[in-house]
């Protein structure tokens, strides 16, 4: 049985080292080919290009140094071709203590939010919290996707349900992008037993997921192009908006939209037309009990 340890003592070190794992010398301006015991960068090479001594930078990596500045952590992350969002992320790893958050208590949709997302006959909304889980969605998200619906985990469901990466017609960006958003979102958190458990469920189910989060991507998702392939409606390519919801711990209002004019408009106004009339309280009680029960 595969088991994940979220939790680590050296949380700096393991992901400065997957970091450095997938630079290759080329792209740092260092001379291709040699025989290299392990993959990407060494960590003499990444001391040398971040000016700091190769002994440091062992320290770094081995957890030995608590409490390493602002300008030496900036290096590293310059030689790693680290983003902002995971340049921060290195950061929070290196002040655990100062940084980690309070383990948060599930989190409760605004009732006058959920009130407006129904009220939006042709535009799929759905609202999830930091870990994906689905809380509350309109009638026409659910059509849009039966994993759209309150209960259902969304990262469960895009590596674990066969039918969703049918769906999903760039099922590997989304997955990618599912594990780095996780990162992010989970950043200061590593020791919340529900993530734990989350993980430990997607590292069982999924080869594709250890992988991923072996990684340490960083990424904050805050909008991007979806491309769906709808079993009644055919092919769809609808802008998704992440929008934060003030107020609340980590909970974000996903809405679709199409471009007008397009085929993917007309087809979303088709699926809206679909739709079962039955009222929304029999829809609810429908809805899966467990979350991510795909």
């Amino acid at each position: 049985m595969y088991v994940v340890t979220m939790e680590s003592t050296n949380s700096l070190g393991e992901y400065l080292r997957a970091r450095r794992e997938l630079v290759q010398p080329e792209d740092v301006g260092l001379p291709p080919g040699g025989r290299r015991r392990v993959p990407g960068l060494r960590r003499e090479e990444v001391a040398m290009l971040s000016d700091i001594s190769g002994d440091y930078y062992l320290r770094l990596e081995q957890g030995r140094d608590q409490h390493p500045s602002e300008q030496v952590l900036d290096a590293p992350a310059r030689v790693l071709q680290l983003c902002p969002d995971a340049t921060s992320h290195l950061h929070r790893l290196a002040r655990p203590a100062a940084n980690r958050e309070a383990i948060s208590k599930p989190e409760q949709v605004p009732p006058s939010l959920a009130k407006l997302i129904d009220s939006w006959t042709a535009t799929p909304a759905y609202i999830q919290d930091r870990l994906t889980n689905v809380l509350a969605a309109n009638a026409i998200a659910m059509a849009l996707s039966p994993n759209y619906v309150a209960g259902r985990n969304l990262l469960k469901a895009v590596f674990l349900d066969p039918a969703d990466r049918k769906f999903r017609r760039e099922w590997e960006q989304v997955t990618a992008d599912g594990v780095a958003g996780l990162r992010e979102m989970s950043s200061g958190k590593l020791d919340d037993p529900v993530l734990a458990e989350l993980v430990g469920a997607l590292s069982v189910g999924s080869v594709r997921f250890r992988q991923l989060w072996a990684r340490h991507d960083i990424k904050r998702r805050i909008g991007q192009l979806a491309l769906f392939d709808h079993p009644q409606v055919g092919p769809l390519e609808l802008h998704a908006e992440h929008l934060g919801i003030s107020g609340t711990n980590g909970l974000k209002l996903v809405v679709f939209h199409a471009d007008p004019g397009t085929r993917t408009a007309e087809s979303l106004a088709l699926l809206a037309s679909l739709i079962d009339p039955a009222p929304r309280s029999q829809q609810q009680r429908t809805a899966p009990k467990q979350v991510g029960d795909v």
